[in-house]
Parts: C-alpha cells; structure tokens; sequence
C-alpha cells in the first residue's frame, strides 16, 4: 500500500475500533500500563498493528473471527514484524473483553513489569 493509502486507512480504523479494541486502548494510552508509551492502528511497513510499544518493539492484536480465515496472512505478517524486531502479543477479541484485567497483566509481565 502507498503511504497515503495506508495512512488514511490507518486513520480510518482509529475511528472504528472494535469494542474490545476500545477496551485495551482504554488501559493502555497516555502511559497508563508500565509508564510506556503505545499507539494504535499504527503502520509498520506494509501493515497496520493493533497496538505497538515503539520504544519496547512490542506490538499488540487484538483478533475477531476473520482471524480464523486469515491464518497465513497473520503468520506471515507476524513473521516480518519479527524480522523487524518486533515481540506479537496477540489476544482473542472475546478474552479482551472478559478477562481485561488479565490481558493488561500479561502485557505489562512481557514489557517487564508489573502492571
């Protein structure tokens, strides 16, 4: 994708995020989790990430039911983001929204710390 393209498209996922998406950002922005810094439906290369921890090469997902479908598209696309140097953290959109808490632990335990 272009720059623009995905820019704009990057722009446009911001203003329509999943409820479970809502959630996480809710906890995660303005250095709430492990005083670090993330942004949201963020391009890296080619692709835009859920959540990433540029400072920690940490990118979060956040997966719906498409994600069944697409499981090469993510494996490939994990694989180049960790050919980037970049840790995946993925979490079920249904996880997110049921056990908050728990998520936030797990992501804070892999930035080092505790949330």
């Amino acid at each position: 994708m272009a720059g623009t393209v995905l820019r704009d498209r990057a722009r446009r996922l911001r203003r329509e995020m999943t409820d479970a998406e809502r959630r996480l950002w809710a906890r995660l922005r303005k250095r709430q989790l492990v005083d670090c810094s993330f942004r949201r439906q963020f391009p890296l290369g080619r692709y835009i990430v859920d959540f990433v921890c540029l400072d920690k090469r940490t990118v979060i997902e956040v997966d719906g039911g498409q994600h069944l479908e697409q499981a090469d598209y993510d494996s490939r696309r994990t694989a180049w983001l960790e050919q980037q140097g970049y840790r995946v953290l993925r979490f079920d959109n249904n996880v997110v929204l049921t056990e908050t808490d728990a998520v936030v632990a797990s992501i804070a335990e892999a930035l080092g710390a505790e949330p």
